[in-house]
């Protein structure tokens, strides 16, 4: 399992549909990946959690992958929040 605190950076700027967008990224991976912000944590593959929850320009999120190709799961949400 690998966790990462990530901060939000360009995404609406960049991202027309982010909530979509960050699941189509979440769902091409087997691993389990999981968004938490404060007392609220979401599958990444599910886009109505995904709806529920705040990804707006600099909240910090963490982000937490567990699985076969946890490390690239990781890196590709990693660049997707931070419109890299």
């Amino acid at each position: 399992m690998l966790e990462r605190t990530i901060i939000i950076s360009n995404l609406e700027k960049d991202c027309m549909h982010p909530f979509s967008e960050l699941v189509r990224t979440a769902c091409q991976f087997q691993s389990k990946l999981l968004l938490s912000c404060g007392s609220k944590q979401v599958n990444a593959k599910s886009i109505m959690g995904m709806m529920a929850f705040d990804l707006t320009e600099g909240t910090s999120v963490k982000v937490t992958a567990e699985g076969a190709d946890e490390a690239a799961a990781l890196e590709a949400l990693e660049d997707f929040l931070t419109c890299k």
